[in-house]
């Protein structure tokens, strides 16, 4: 979590799903921890296969292949300080969460 801005922002498709309540969007550190925390509880074989590494200005994007096959995009907006401040799961079609 070390990563991450005490105030950051995440959205998520799977937010909406693993934290109904939230519509998708996470703020703030602990809201992300709880959600990460939620996520590993209902997919204990959680893993990915980093397939590119994508560099903006202050912005990095991560495109991977979870443990269901299904293609991700993670948007990373940085800070000055370099900690994520904005945060996007981007998915090819909606995940499915079982």
């Amino acid at each position: 979590m070390g990563h991450f801005a005490d105030d950051v922002s995440w959205t998520s498709p799977v937010a909406g799903a693993l934290v109904p309540a939230s519509g998708g969007h996470i703020h703030g550190k602990a809201a992300l921890r709880r959600y990460y925390e939620a996520g590993l509880q209902k997919i204990p074989d959680l893993h990915f296969e980093i397939l590119g590494l994508y560099v903006g200005v202050k912005s990095l994007v991560i495109n991977y292949r979870n443990q269901r096959g299904a293609l991700v995009n993670e948007v990373l907006i940085f800070g000055d300080d370099w900690l994520v401040r904005d945060g996007h799961g981007t998915y090819l079609s909606e995940p499915a969460i079982s």
